[in-house]
């Protein structure tokens, strides 16, 4: 059998926050509107959600009309930002 001090505290979870709150200093990803995707390091946030990102990576996806075969083409544009504050209008 195990000793107390071998085991390991629950975590536990009551709130939606709650979530947001063990991710601190952990990387995650956040859908955007328009298309747009974040991955980075969650540094800081508020209740409302807003966030602050290190080491972001900004994903945008726009779409195009060939014109000579009218297929959708799919073009997807990269950028590294040191540090984003992100608003929760955005998400």
């Amino acid at each position: 059998m195990a000793d107390e001090a071998d085991q390991v505290p629950a975590i536990t979870v009551k709130e939606p926050l709650d979530l947001v709150r063990l991710s601190l200093d952990e990387r995650i990803y956040v859908k955007m509107r328009n298309e747009r995707e974040l991955r980075g390091r969650l540094h800081a946030y508020d209740q409302h959600l807003n966030m602050v990102l290190g080491e972001a990576e900004e994903t945008v996806t726009t779409v195009e009309i060939d014109e000579e075969t009218y297929e959708e083409v799919y073009k997807t544009t990269k950028r590294n930002i040191p540090m984003l504050f992100v608003r929760v209008q955005k998400v």
